[in-house]
């Protein structure tokens, strides 16, 4: 599964499963991009966590995977989308500690401190997008 410059990948997350296929095809994406492992490891990190989170509080969604390129500069973009009950206040869920889910709060403030950058849109009902972009 090349990456070339350009190119682009979606995936359903609608089971466990998926979140599996999403770290295996990321993990993938990043190696063959030639990202260093500790790179590696942040991006997986982040993009199973918000598997996890579109699974888990959205019902399911999609993942975008792309690979971009900004002058000298080549990185990853991950998109996840969902159509769940959405966010009604980003900035507390930002916050480490907050969570909803019973869980240690960590994960969408831990997935913006592993990544080179962070986006989050929610409206309540309509669900939620995240996207991610790792440079080299």
């Amino acid at each position: 599964m090349a990456a070339p410059e350009g190119q682009k990948q979606e995936i359903d997350i609608y089971s466990s499963s998926d979140i599996v296929l999403v770290r295996k095809i990321v993990r993938t994406w990043a190696v063959e991009l030639g990202f260093s492992l500790v790179d590696q490891t942040k991006i997986i990190t982040a993009s199973s966590e918000l598997a996890r989170n579109t699974l888990t509080y959205g019902g399911g969604g999609t993942l975008t995977l792309e690979v971009i390129e900004v002058g000298y500069r080549q990185g990853l973009r991950l998109i996840f989308s969902d159509q769940g009950a959405g966010i009604s206040d980003i900035e507390l869920a930002l916050k480490d500690g907050y969570t909803t889910g019973g869980g240690l709060g960590m994960g969408l403030s831990g997935t913006k401190r592993l990544m080179s950058e962070f986006e989050i849109s929610s409206r309540v009902g309509e669900g939620t997008q995240v996207k991610i972009i790792k440079w080299k």
